[in-house]
């Protein structure tokens, strides 16, 4: 005798034209797509219904995910599972320099210096996009993260304390 599902999936009809109709639609994530297909699969009022080791091997994604989707459905409903819940660490998440600051972040770094400096720090920087940004702006470790990015270096250019010399070639 098969184990009883703790969380058993019953679709309605609109919910399945709704996961039929985002499944037609070309714009649809591959995630996504996967959530509705295993919805699909699971649903008790049309059977066969598959376990979920097999709706899983079905459609390439572990065991794990799929009692994931099927908990989130029972507990968040459809709305919850047809959406992404992004992490703001994750690397798709918005950023506050894009490419726009980030010019602006080069034209002032290669810019001349303020009055009674020799070169731009980092911290000058940042206290410069400050007064241009207000509110809008974005710490010194952005700052340099951004430049390291671009391979943008504030110690290339030569203060005159110790002049650079190339080694011959031998």
């Amino acid at each position: 005798m098969a184990r009883h599902k703790k969380y058993p999936v019953v679709l309605t009809d609109d919910e399945i034209r709704r996961l039929k109709k985002v499944l037609r639609n070309e714009d649809t994530s591959k995630t996504i797509a996967n959530r509705c297909r295993v919805l699909l699969e699971l649903d008790t009022s049309y059977p066969p219904v598959l376990y979920y080791k097999d709706c899983a091997a079905k459609f390439g994604i572990s065991q794990s995910a799929v009692s994931h989707i099927v908990k989130q459905y029972h507990e968040e409903g459809l709305d919850s599972v047809l959406t992404y819940k992004r992490n703001e660490n994750s690397n798709r998440a918005n950023r506050k320099v894009d490419g726009r600051l980030e010019a602006e972040i080069i034209k002032l770094a290669c810019g001349p210096a303020p009055e009674g400096y020799a070169r731009w720090s980092i911290r000058l920087l940042a206290r410069e996009l400050f007064v241009l940004l207000g509110d809008d702006a974005v710490s010194a470790d952005t700052i340099r993260r951004t430049l390291k990015k671009t391979g943008f270096d504030l110690t290339r250019a030569t203060t005159g304390a110790s002049p650079r010399s190339q080694m011959q070639n031998l």
